[in-house]
């Protein structure tokens, strides 16, 4: 459970206790357009980033799947930076107030590290980070090995929708131990809206209360369903959570992880210790 008073004594401690409005970055969207299962074109696109805007968005990361065997390759190279600046170039043209940045979604396999060494793979904004995803039945002890040996190539992996893979939900303390590792952890902002069923939407409120969120994202894929508008689930989560817990997890440490810098951390609370409320 939240104990507001902690996390205002944690956030002042960081800094960065503030009274801006809710500005907000996402690190994991699928808005370039034809390149995935995300946007279907530049039109699209568009009205995703003006959606965006709207709702309060100011940076995007485009993250296409990448990597997935048979299904998507998507490796860096002159196809997505070709892709990528027309796409920015539409949003000037267009005068949409959202800054877009490169990255990509990588499908974890054994040769991911290969991949990264090679350039094949860009992190974050070409940060330290890397928005890593599994399959959704992925064995734990897989996923723990490869996020290891990514974190020996000197990437710091970011989970992209921790809730959603079965072996969390059964298991949440593993995220525990990954943020001990200083790994970072993302949610999707459809799961507390109920948008990938019960189980993700529980294992998403239990992460937030156990203070095991980093950065919470869209994971948007079109202007229709699963869209980049972030202001809804951040109001639904202001009236339980307080106001500088949530601008960490949608506007600071997205930016931080932008920038490649250290993101905010809070003491975490092991799903082994029970708590008097």
């Amino acid at each position: 459970m939240i104990f507001i008073g902690e996390y205002a004594i944690l956030l002042a401690y960081h800094g960065i206790l503030s009274t801006k409005g809710e500005v907000m970055r996402d690190i994991h969207t699928h808005i370039l357009p034809g390149i995935d299962d995300g946007s279907r074109d530049l039109y699209d696109s568009m009205e995703m980033a003006a959606m965006a805007a709207d709702g309060g968005t100011t940076v995007m990361v485009a993250t296409p799947h990448c990597n997935i065997p048979g299904v998507y390759d998507n490796y860096f190279g002159k196809e997505y930076i070709e892709l990528f600046r027309k796409t920015v170039r539409e949003l000037e043209r267009n005068h949409i107030p959202v800054k877009l940045l490169p990255g990509m979604e990588v499908y974890s396999t054994f040769k991911l590290p290969r991949l990264l060494a090679e350039g094949k793979i860009i992190t974050l904004n070409k940060s330290r980070y890397l928005l890593m995803e599994f399959d959704f039945q992925e064995d734990p002890d897989f996923a723990d090995r490869i996020l290891d040996r990514v974190r020996e190539a000197r990437a710091i992996p970011v989970i992209a929708h921790a809730e959603r893979y079965a072996f969390v939900q059964d298991d949440p303390e593993i995220v525990y131990r990954w943020l001990g590792k200083g790994y970072a952890v993302q949610i999707n902002k459809g799961s507390f809206m109920g948008r990938f069923g019960r189980t993700a939407q529980r294992t998403a409120f239990e992460l937030l209360d156990h203070n095991l969120v980093t950065v919470v994202a869209s994971d948007a894929h079109s202007p229709y369903q699963r869209t980049p508008w972030m202001q809804d689930v951040y109001e639904s989560l202001l009236e339980e959570y307080p106001r500088d817990y949530l601008e960490a997890l949608f506007t600071e440490n997205p930016g931080r992880i932008c920038r490649g810098q250290e993101v905010i951390r809070f003491r975490r609370i092991s799903f082994q210790d029970t708590y008097q409320i």
